[in-house]
């Protein structure tokens, strides 16, 4: 009863060990899943095992980077909003139209 206490008492936002546990979570399976793609697209696209073994290095090097950032929105919050830059200043073809 007290752990559920203690589990109650920490605001999601602040609780470490969870997000450490999603984190870990979430790299073990991109890492898995990616390596596996890779070894897969390897087999199917290539002959020497050089480059089926770059395939799969390749795949899991994009598993650990996409987790990576994934983790790091985890623990940093939400992830920026990227908006268009919209200029204010009207380009030069509408201005030839009004003359």
């Amino acid at each position: 009863m007290a752990a559920e206490k203690k589990q109650a008492a920490i605001p999601p936002r602040y609780d470490l060990d969870a997000k450490w546990d999603a984190c870990l979570d979430l790299t073990i399976r991109r890492f898995f899943y990616s390596s596996l793609a890779g070894a897969f697209s390897g087999l199917l696209l290539f002959r020497s095992p050089t480059t089926r073994w770059a395939s799969v290095a390749f795949g899991a090097g994009v598993g650990i980077g996409t987790a990576y950032t994934e983790c790091s929105y985890i623990f940093d919050g939400s992830p920026p909003k990227l908006s268009p830059k919209v200029s204010a200043v009207p380009s030069g073809s509408t201005q030839e139209e009004k003359k």
